[in-house]
């Protein structure tokens, strides 16, 4: 049996992020998306230590984009969940679905 690496919650909040930001997902609108999604604070760096890890993963994929002159000429990295990341969103999903089913209403047994 190969060992299996399983999304945590955060993870999992960023590759919908990214999922529904698009073309326009990078960590400042990742974060921004978080933070106006769930209400809580999220701190940049990490976001950027989670999508390290699912990059590493083999969840996304990230390319540069042009040098800005209001970044001090540097460019941003733009993420993009690819087949393998939909795919372990929708099992995660498959998998939370089902555990919820099984809770008894009100969460107590």
């Amino acid at each position: 049996m190969t060992p299996r690496s399983y999304l945590n919650s955060f993870e999992l909040m960023v590759l919908l992020a990214i999922i529904r930001l698009g073309d326009t997902a990078y960590g400042g609108t990742i974060s921004h998306e978080l933070e106006e999604t769930t209400g809580r604070e999220t701190v940049l760096g990490s976001v950027y230590n989670a999508l390290d890890r699912l990059e590493a993963k083999g969840l996304t994929t990230s390319r540069l984009g042009d040098p800005t002159p209001a970044r001090g000429g540097r460019a941003k990295r733009y993420f993009h969940v690819n087949a393998k990341g939909i795919s372990e969103v929708e099992t995660t999903r498959q998998a939370l679905t089902a555990l919820w089913t099984l809770v008894p209403e009100g969460g107590r047994p």
